[in-house]
């Protein structure tokens, strides 16, 4: 991938990811050391009002991936995110993006949404990758 292969507007291919599962949630509260309960007590998430809610680290994770599945990582130079709804068991999460600006330097500034099924936004933020020229 090179500066000059990319343009204002454009998007990338969705990554879709297969639905939450509570297994899911467990192995990666194992992974991530993170065992509040919320993620994976039942009783606690009716307590709380909620029900289980997926880790917000697990979304951001998949957010990662999706820019990094358009855009080589070793380009990737920033990625922010701010997390604006709880995910649940059972939901599908789509990672879409699209590039907003090209800036000097071969820099790229793109966006990057985490979305359900239904269109809910669960992570919405901004990347910036450093680009090979083919000069």
């Amino acid at each position: 991938m090179y500066y000059e292969d990319l343009h204002e507007g454009d998007t990338f291919s969705d990554l879709k990811k297969d639905p939450i599962t509570r297994i899911q949630l467990v192995k990666f509260a194992g992974a991530s050391g993170d065992f509040n309960p919320l993620h994976t007590v039942e009783e606690v998430g009716k307590q709380a009002g909620t029900g289980i809610i997926a880790h917000g680290m697990l979304i951001l994770g998949m957010t990662a991936q999706g820019v990094t599945t358009w855009i080589p990582r070793k380009y990737v130079t920033k990625l922010q995110v701010r997390f604006r709804n709880m995910t649940f068991p059972g939901e599908e999460i789509q990672i879409t993006g699209k590039i907003l600006e090209k800036k000097e330097d071969n820099k790229v500034l793109g966006e990057v949404l985490a979305k359900n099924s239904a269109g809910e936004i669960k992570v919405a933020g901004t990347f910036e990758a450093a680009l090979p020229s083919k000069a």
